[in-house]
């Protein structure tokens, strides 16, 4: 796998620092447990993070701190029968990394001619929906621009837009002034896992027509 295409360096910060939504932290790190390079640089900004921390003046703990963090040792880890079945029964997904597969997620569900939408079970991620997008060879999808920012990461097939080819691995980073008309490649099917804030805003004539009936 050649991945061309990589989250910004504002995103990965955030990322190492703990400040991104619950939703793009799923998708960056879907993209970070592939991507050695991605990897590098976030060590890095932890790295320099942890400087930042070690120059502070230390903060004093409460009395009975180590007691509690000594006491949750000898509890026995939980069984999480949900996320084993659901990790089964995944099997229908092998284009499924293994950091999704003890997720949750809902039906497929269509959203316009050749899309399908099935959404991410994702604790936490009040800000952003989190869903996986399925479309098949050759759909263009309409000019649009986001009112939000869309942060997605190709799991199989691949689009084209104006910011070049994506491909299985390849990280998209979409702000709200970015304007987008993808077209999914020809061959295979393109599923991507996208968390995205906001919505989709169609700009051309035909997109216009079509908003009030597409569902994303």
């Amino acid at each position: 796998m050649t991945i061309e295409h990589h989250p910004s360096d504002a995103t990965l910060a955030e990322y190492a620092a703990g400040t991104l939504d619950a939703g793009s932290r799923l998708v960056v790190g879907t993209h970070t447990a592939k991507c050695p390079q991605c990897r590098r640089a976030v060590q890095q900004f932890e790295s320099v993070g942890g400087a930042l921390l070690a120059e502070l003046p230390p903060t004093p703990m409460q009395p009975d701190a180590l007691a509690k963090t000594l006491s949750r040792l000898d509890e026995a880890p939980a069984e999480d029968a949900t996320a084993a079945a659901a990790h089964a029964a995944h099997d229908d997904m092998p284009w499924l990394p293994d950091g999704l597969r003890d997720r949750e997620f809902g039906p497929w569900r269509w959203i316009g001619i050749g899309v399908e939408q099935r959404s991410v079970k994702v604790a936490g991620a009040d800000s952003a929906r989190v869903f996986l997008l399925r479309a098949k060879p050759g759909v263009k999808l309409p000019v649009h621009v986001h009112t939000g920012i869309e942060r997605t990461q190709v799991l199989a097939g691949a689009f084209i837009h104006d910011g070049g080819r994506f491909g299985a691995g390849d990280f998209d980073d979409a702000e709200g002034d970015v304007e987008h008309n993808p077209r999914v490649d020809e061959g295979e099917t393109c599923i991507c896992l996208v968390a995205m804030t906001g919505g989709i805003r169609m700009t051309g004539p035909i997109g216009r027509l079509i908003q009030p009936f597409l569902r994303l």
